[in-house]
């Protein structure tokens, strides 16, 4: 299998760089994706550490992530060769998580009985927490998984559904409302009522699509909508999650 990830601090990574490479994107706009998702909630243990990349005498930003981070970064990646890298990355973290659980379960051949039950309980104690780390990411890689799958954008009714999902209660109108009173949506009554604030747009947490609609006198009306992008999708569930943790 190729080499696409590595061991550092008793965790599987990969570099920022290597995935911009693998999957023909621009290294700087990969470390703007990252930054986006920290950004959008704490991530600091998924891109758990900055380094730097000499080039030519030069210092570059380079982040390492483990599958968690690679998981968040990657779900919003799309093209011909996109899927094929993703289902290739999984499979070697996979593999590589594997020979890490079964380096932690190996007993040191000491000769001191009392010292190698020590060194057992350490491991021991090392590969239940690695486990506990895996179960909990389970449903954080399914629905990533979904939302790398689905359309690109999706209603915000489609939205209060997914947040519901997430462990926060809350519909379609009650969404609508929170969202412009915090700035998301225009709450000013006309023609842009609902649209996307400017912060929004910046952001890229949503998208507006037009379509054509044919009048009974025949003439034709231009629709908005506003569809909230997979970026987006990640944003508020994080936001929803950390309301309802409290």
């Amino acid at each position: 299998m190729e080499n696409l990830v590595e061991i550092k601090n008793n965790q599987v990574v990969v570099s920022s760089r290597q995935v911009a490479e693998k999957f023909g994107k621009q290294h700087k706009d990969v470390l703007e994706n990252i930054r986006n998702i920290l950004v959008a909630e704490n991530s600091a243990a998924k891109f758990f550490q900055e380094t730097t990349f000499e080039n030519r005498g030069k210092q570059y930003p380079e982040y390492l992530m483990n599958r968690d981070g690679f998981t968040l970064l990657a779900m919003g990646f799309t093209g011909k060769d996109a899927l094929q890298w993703k289902i290739k990355y999984i499979a070697a973290f996979n593999d590589m998580e594997q020979k890490l659980q079964s380096k932690l379960v190996m007993l040191p051949d000491f000769t001191n009985p009392a010292e190698a039950a020590r060194a057992w309980a350490e491991q021991f104690d090392k590969r239940q927490a690695a486990e506990q780390q895996l179960e909990e990411a389970k449903p954080k890689v399914i629905f990533a998984d979904a939302v790398a799958t689905a359309k690109t954008s999706i209603l915000i009714g489609d939205l209060a559904k997914l947040i519901k999902q997430n462990g926060f209660d809350i519909g379609q109108k009650r969404l609508f409302e929170w969202l412009r009173q915090n700035g998301y949506l225009i709450k000013r009554k006309g023609a842009d009522y609902n649209s996307p604030t400017q912060k929004s747009m910046d952001m890229k947490l949503f998208e507006i699509k037009e379509s054509s609609v044919v009048l009974p006198d025949e003439s034709t009306k231009i629709k908005k909508t506003t569809k909230v992008t997979g970026k987006g999708q990640i944003y508020f569930i994080n936001i929803f999650k950390k309301i309802a943790k409290g």
